[in-house]
């Protein structure tokens, strides 16, 4: 019997919980500016992946790699049907990674492996294979990682890889003068608050982005404290910095002034530092909005949770502030963001709250007879508007400043119409791209 999945919109007012839509059928909108596990691996400086699958499930991993000019860094292990039903997974898993390594101009230091769903279905015993492995190339860092959408709902493969990653940093004596940012695709901005505050006490602020090196990378250990600013990085940030014995703070990008003053506070107390006349930075930011809130005026406003983990903190700000926010593109809601939608259903009820993945959204009408202000690249395609922030994940802005950044990218996104079509569909937004 075919049942109807039920509305793919609904106001702030009408929300009960943060679970905002049904888990069923999912539409994939053309639109991936984020990164995926490709994109994240790359990071460390010549580590190289190996996938470990089906062609079918190859497909996209191997055109993320060739989008970004990596094809080098990037091996195949192809699984087939007879694989499965002789039972020689495991060993074909064991024989093709050592065909790779051994047919690769010379060993890399690290080799991130990714077996897939089909080794969790058959049991196939990834341990004794890495065993293997690291007693046959005892030179080579092996990082377990893994491609398995079947865990979409516990620990995904994005977050297991942002901790995984880190598991080859050694236990080595801590610098007190050198902190770690763990877990964000994106170093912050130069002028980004949690770079002023470090700099302010003498200290000095290191993350993978920085690392042209594998050597490099190792050397983010020394770190004595390790931070974390991106909600899918903060589990793998924490369990690194248990491993290592380091403290951990986890600073997650906001837009609301009170968390980031007690954010910023707790860095602060944490390094004995003086605090700063919050209330200018606050009146700062709100200049900064005001300015951009007479470039834009009523238009409506369009904002997705590809932008940014807190969308209706950012919807919340600018409402605040006199802008005409629409409609939010999200498919749930962060509990970090609970206060949020609590705001938003007393103070803006008639705010529209849009799945991005229900099925009906397939042939909703993309466009609109107003100019639109989106802020992010899935606001810009559903609303059909040339005239869009591009950014995903939050792209490094954090603090006061980060804030600040905002306003002022709105006014570049006003001013100049971009070419929607040519951009969205582009993966890994803010990586290093041949396209």
């Amino acid at each position: 019997m075919l049942k109807r999945l039920g509305p793919s919109a609904l106001t702030a007012g009408e929300t009960t919980s943060t679970a905002l839509f049904p888990s069923k059928l999912e539409f994939n909108a053309p639109v991936h500016g984020t990164w995926n596990i490709v994109h994240i691996g790359m990071l460390v400086p010549e580590a190289h992946q190996i996938y470990v699958c089906a062609l079918n499930c190859m497909r996209g991993v191997v055109l993320t790699a060739a989008e970004m000019g990596a094809l080098d860094r990037f091996s195949c292990v192809v699984l087939k049907e007879e694989d499965i039903t002789r039972g020689t997974v495991e060993q074909i898993t064991l024989d093709g990674i050592r065909d790779v390594l051994h047919k690769l101009p010379k060993l890399p230091p690290c080799v991130i492996v990714f077996p897939v769903c089909t080794h969790l279905f058959l049991g196939v015993p990834m341990g004794r294979v890495y065993r293997q492995l690291e007693a046959e190339f005892p030179q080579v860092d092996f990082v377990r990682g893994f491609m398995d959408p079947i865990s979409k709902k516990r620990l995904i493969p994005d977050k297991r890889l942002r901790k995984v990653m880190y598991d080859p940093l050694p236990v080595v004596e801590p610098d007190d003068s050198l902190v770690t940012l763990l877990g964000s695709e994106f170093a912050p901005d130069e002028d980004s608050d949690l770079r002023k505050i470090l700099r302010s006490g003498g200290l000095r602020l290191a993350s993978i982005h920085d690392c042209k090196t594998y050597e490099e990378f190792l050397g983010l250990a020394r770190a004595g404290t390790i931070v974390s600013v991106f909600p899918s990085g903060e589990w793998g940030a924490r369990k690194t910095a248990e491993r290592l014995g380091r403290p951990h703070l986890y600073l997650p990008a906001t837009f609301d002034y009170e968390q980031i003053e007690g954010q910023e506070g707790q860095l602060f107390d944490f390094f004995g530092l003086p605090y700063p006349d919050f209330a200018a930075e606050r009146a700062s930011c709100d200049e900064e909005l005001a300015e951009t809130l007479a470039v834009v005026g009523d238009a409506p406003i369009a904002i997705d949770a590809v932008v940014h983990p807190r969308p209706l903190e950012l919807a919340r700000l600018l409402i605040e502030h006199g802008f005409n926010v629409r409609e939010v593109y999200l498919d749930g809601v962060n509990e970090e963001e609970a206060a949020a939608l609590d705001w938003l259903r007393e103070h803006a009820p008639e705010l529209e709250l849009s799945s991005t993945i229900l099925p009906d959204l397939r042939v909703a009408p993309r466009t609109r007879q107003e100019k639109t202000l989106a802020i992010g690249p899935k606001a810009a395609w559903f609303t059909g508007t040339g005239y869009f922030v591009n950014l995903v994940y939050g792209g490094g802005l954090w603090g006061f400043a980060g804030v600040r950044s905002m306003a002022r990218l709105m006014r570049e996104a006003w001013r100049s119409e971009k070419d929607t079509r040519d951009i969205v569909p582009r993966k890994g937004l803010g990586c290093v791209s041949c396209i």
